[in-house]
């Protein structure tokens, strides 16, 4: 049966070559988007590290004031303390999570350097996004007294950084001494890598970590909010005062991983009902050409199950010709490390992308293939 299918495609060997690079490139095109999704969803899967629900990032600039900011920035501080609608402030760079804005700096120990991204912030941040620490603790204000600056670590700075080292009580660079490893920190959304995160402690005179985190009550709307920007407006004239919500700014990162995967995800069904249209037309002509032969092969004894069964496998074969050349440009991905993807994902996309190439042309054979079945030998042979 395999080497009667083989003879059949290769007889309209011409026809066949086109539908086998239509649905190579199918799968090249489904093997590119799998593998962005599952990439994508494994990120997501992974914890977060912190709580942004109910947390409001203020931004101020002092523009052309150039008196006392810091101590401005200490009283605005206290004042957003005071009010009853507050749980937590805390404060910190302007690389608040899911903000644009990010600093990174290299880090070195014992002859191991790793690229981090830094964050400058006060005693009451974990509290303020609800960050655990399961190894050493939070820095505290009493902690700068010394000739180091206290640090917190995530997990994967202290994989790269220290391997099986405990890294607490560490000394990093000659100024860094790290007090505490916290788990993960995606500062971008669920769709970020977790990238290696340094947390240091904000110096009292620090005039540029000018971002108030605050953790406001459940049922706080936007009349406190009016209120909060219009106290702190009056406390330091002429600055800038910018409310916005970690909830919304969540949604814009998201966005901008979602945009392209969505109209890559059009982009790609409109190939498939293309191919799949293609591959319709050309069973039901093939169909229409080979009446005489499918006559003939009822009239020997063939069944309707039988007839059908061909016209299936013989697709399958031109898509499995076509998966095998696709299968040779993709396996270079998990084998050279493209991208720096692991091998698992790019494996899981194969797989995905081939049981739908699969699923298209068995779905585009069942109606085409069940007509066939429907001739009778005797009208078919009479038409001939």
């Amino acid at each position: 049966m395999i080497t009667h299918l083989f003879k059949l495609i290769w007889n309209k060997k011409k026809t066949h070559a086109l539908l086998i690079v239509e649905i190579w490139a199918s799968f090249m095109v489904l093997f590119g988007l799998a593998t962005l999704v599952v990439l994508n969803v494994g990120k997501y899967r992974e914890p977060l590290g912190f709580s942004y629900e109910k947390v409001w990032a203020i931004s101020l600039k002092a523009n052309q004031d150039t008196v006392g900011i810091a101590d401005k920035l200490l009283r605005i501080q206290q004042r957003l303390k005071a009010y009853p609608e507050v749980e937590s402030v805390s404060r910190m760079g302007s690389n608040v999570p899911f903000s644009t804005s990010q600093t990174n700096n290299g880090i070195e120990y014992k002859k191991r350097k790793v690229l981090a991204d830094f964050y400058t912030t006060d005693e009451n941040f974990a509290k303020t996004l609800d960050i655990v620490v399961p190894v050493g603790y939070w820095y505290r204000n009493a902690d700068s007294v010394g000739k180091y600056t206290p640090i917190v670590i995530n997990q994967k700075l202290k994989e790269e950084l220290f391997e099986n080292e405990n890294p607490l009580a560490k000394i990093i660079d000659d100024r860094f001494k790290v007090i505490g490893v916290i788990d993960n920190f995606k500062a971008k959304g669920e769709f970020m890598t977790n990238e290696p995160a340094v947390f240091e402690l904000a110096k009292a005179d620090a005039t540029w970590v000018d971002t108030m985190l605050i953790k406001v009550k459940p049922g706080t709307d936007a009349t406190f909010e009016a209120r909060a920007v219009k106290d702190i407006a009056a406390m330091v004239t002429g600055w800038s005062v910018e409310v916005d919500y970690l909830s919304d700014m969540r949604k814009n990162q998201h966005n901008l991983v979602l945009v392209p995967i969505i109209i890559a995800l059009i982009v790609c069904s409109f190939l498939l009902i293309n191919v799949a249209l293609g591959l319709f037309g050309v069973l039901n002509l093939s169909i229409a050409k080979r009446r005489g032969e499918i006559g003939l092969r009822r009239a020997v004894g063939a069944t309707g199950n039988g007839i059908s069964t061909q016209f299936i496998g013989e697709i399958w074969v031109l898509a499995t010709f076509a998966l095998l050349i696709g299968l040779l440009f993709a396996a270079q991905f998990p084998l050279l490390n493209v991208f720096d993807v692991k091998s698992g994902t790019y494996v899981t996309a194969i797989l995905i992308a081939m049981l739908i190439i699969y699923g298209i042309v068995t779905l585009c054979a069942l109606f085409p293939s069940r007509q066939a079945a429907m001739v009778q030998p005797a009208i078919a042979l009479h038409e001939e």
